[in-house]
Parts: C-alpha cells; sequence; structure tokens
C-alpha cells in the first residue's frame, strides 16, 4: 500500500469522527440550554409546550414528550410546576434562578453541569461517610 493512501485513508477518518462528534454535540447541546431548541422541535409542538407549561399542564406535556429523555424519569405531577417555573425564568433570561430550581429537580443546568442520581459519584458508592 502506498504511502498516499494511508493519508488519505487516515485524513478520512479524521473528518468522519470530527463530524460526527460535532452532530452529537449539537443534539446534546439543548439540554439544560434554555436558548437552544431539541431535535424534535417544531413549531406546532413549541406551541404545545408553551401552552403545557403555562397552564401548568402536566398531562398534556407528558403525551409530547412520548417518554424521550431522562426529564420524563425525573419530572412527575409533583413536582411539574416546579419544572415549569424553571421553563418560564429560563426563558426570561433569569438563568441562576431556573438553574437552582433544575439542580434542585435533579436535572441538567444550563451550563451542562449534570446532577442527580448517577451523575458524578456512582450513586454515591464508595464516598466515605462524613
Amino acid at each position: 500500500m502506498n504511502t498516499n493512501k494511508i493519508l488519505f485513508s487516515i485524513s478520512m477518518v479524521a473528518i468522519a469522527t470530527v463530524v460526527g462528534l460535532t452532530a452529537v454535540n449539537s443534539v446534546l447541546a439543548y439540554q439544560g440550554d434554555y436558548t437552544k431548541e431539541g431535535p424534535n422541535c417544531t413549531a406546532e409542538r413549541h406551541e404545545a409546550m408553551e401552552k403545557a407549561f403555562e397552564s401548568n399542564d402536566y398531562a398534556a406535556w407528558e403525551d409530547l414528550m412520548q417518554g424521550r429523555g431522562r426529564v420524563i424519569q425525573v419530572i412527575n405531577q409533583d413536582n411539574f410546576a416546579e419544572f415549569a417555573q424553571a421553563h418560564t425564568m429560563g426563558k426570561e433570561g433569569k438563568h441562576a434562578e431556573a438553574d437552582t430550581i433544575r439542580e434542585g429537580l435533579g436535572l441538567r443546568t444550563s451550563n451542562g453541569q449534570r446532577v442527580g442520581a448517577g451523575f458524578g459519584q456512582g450513586l454515591g458508592r464508595g464516598r466515605m461517610a462524613k
């Protein structure tokens, strides 16, 4: 095999890797970031989501989510009002306040920080008691 073919192959693999990582990053960028739309966002879905948040309609939100994402495992009827409040605050630019609520709920914050069970310390296993 000649050197040109090897270099070409390595270059193509590198380009494919960069493109793949960029695509994954853009899909995950919206999680907790109030300025980005998710991959399933359409004008109709967005409007329905906003209506669910404004009317504190957990059932409508849950139906729109269709079991997607970790958020559906964390948010329930009892804490949906807090989640809706964080959504509203995030839209208003009150990111610190919204992040405080999201962190309390165990959700990713606007800086991408993951919180909650399973993030950071292996579900608390192996930590020394204080």
